[in-house]
């Protein structure tokens, strides 16, 4: 089993503070010398000089210590960590989505879409190319393929359907190209805490025992757009594997299928084991209450409202994120009262216990301000 890094001590290989390393130094010189040193002695402010320099070469030391620990490793030494687990820190990938090409009247011919044609936003700035050769057949006006971003990152998430809309390499017969789905799936260099996290996890990987932490592992290790993943064995022999995208959001197809991929070798699960991947089924569930605030707070309630409403946020991501989350309406109680709410009346949710295949979703929201109370 991974060990937990929260739960390790913190450790230093150099603790001394700057007063503890100048008043050891001053001390010392002075138990050997046999004087004591004023203030504005030369001796005394070569001492101190000592004493910087030292101080420097404690946190150089320190650094350089942790570095070589998983729990505070960083950057570059994190990477070297995660080579001797056999663990990559994952790349920036591209955003993708589908794009549609459209004809103005049915042909007699299949035109062809060659592989890499362009198509860009209004100014120009974000672009996708096809990811394929595609083709607009005889008697049809539009054909549609997937594409990915010509650049990679997460600048090129969320473009809604018809924002890509211009054709850089022009086509004959094309008279509209367009974005028909959300563009999604983009990302940046994965982040120190998840690699740390991976790097973690990477003993289970080892087993073919089929464990849950080797399940979890290798699904992390597909895309570092996944968030959070929960394996359950319904039945001996069947693992079922259930995962989220950051922000909670649910894979789409393409996501679900490098994940089946990534678990069916049969170097990573036990032959007896059938191994299935995908969203976890929704569980909706609506919040409808109010919140109410100390009379003698009544001049700060402007401020307490903001905090109010961006902890009911927190509380709306921290449940949709994660696989088999129970919905709990004891921590929104919780954490509105955090944000200095005096009390909080809901009528929903109720407590429902989720299965390791069931994440929640929130629907409607109506959550309001009660009014002043005394205390």
């Amino acid at each position: 089993m991974a060990v937990n890094l929260k739960n390790l001590p913190d450790i230093s290989f150099a603790p001394e503070t700057a007063s503890e390393t100048e008043t050891r130094i001053l001390t010392a010189y002075e138990q050997i010398a046999r004087v004591t040193l004023q203030p504005g002695d030369p001796v005394r402010l070569f001492l101190e000089t000592l004493a910087y320099e030292t101080i420097i070469q404690n946190g150089v030391t320190n650094l350089a210590g942790r570095q070589n620990l998983l729990a505070y490793a960083s950057g570059g030494h994190l990477d070297h960590l995660g080579a001797l687990m056999g663990v990559e820190r994952i790349p920036a990938q591209p955003s993708r989505c589908v794009l549609t090409f459209a004809i103005g009247q049915p042909l007699d011919f299949a035109l062809p879409i060659p592989a890499g044609t362009r198509v860009a936003t209004q100014d120009g700035k974000i672009a996708f190319a096809t990811a394929r050769m595609a083709s607009i057949e005889p008697g049809q006006t539009e054909a549609s393929v997937a594409a990915f971003a010509v650049t990679t990152g997460a600048e090129a998430n969320g473009l809604v359907a018809g924002q890509l809309c211009q054709l850089v390499d022009p086509l004959p017969y094309i008279i509209s190209a367009r974005n028909s789905s959300l563009s999604m799936a983009g990302s940046d260099v994965e982040s120190d805490d998840r690699l740390r996290e991976r790097i973690r996890l990477a003993p289970e990987s080892f087993t073919v025992a089929g464990s849950v932490g080797e399940y979890e592992a290798r699904t992390l290790a597909v895309s570092q757009d996944i968030e959070e993943v929960a394996v359950y064995s319904p039945e001996p022999g069947v693992v079922d594997v259930r995962f989220t995208l950051v922000g909670g959001e649910l894979p789409d197809a393409a996501m679900i299928a490098l994940v089946k991929d990534a678990l069916s070798s049969e170097t990573v699960r036990p032959l007896t084991d059938m191994v299935l991947a995908g969203a976890p089924d929704v569980v909706s569930y609506d919040i409808r209450g109010a919140w109410y605030l100390r009379r003698q707070d009544a001049a700060m309630l402007a401020t307490v409202a903001a905090a109010v409403e961006k902890a009911l946020a927190e509380f709306v991501l921290w449940q949709r994120v994660k696989p088999g989350r129970d919905i709990n309406p004891s921590r929104l109680i919780s954490v509105i009262e955090q944000a200095g709410g005096k009390r909080v009346h809901l009528e929903s949710p109720a407590f429902t216990p989720l299965t390791g295949i069931e994440v929640a979703r929130e629907g409607d929201i109506d959550f309001v301000f009660g009014g002043l109370e005394d205390d």
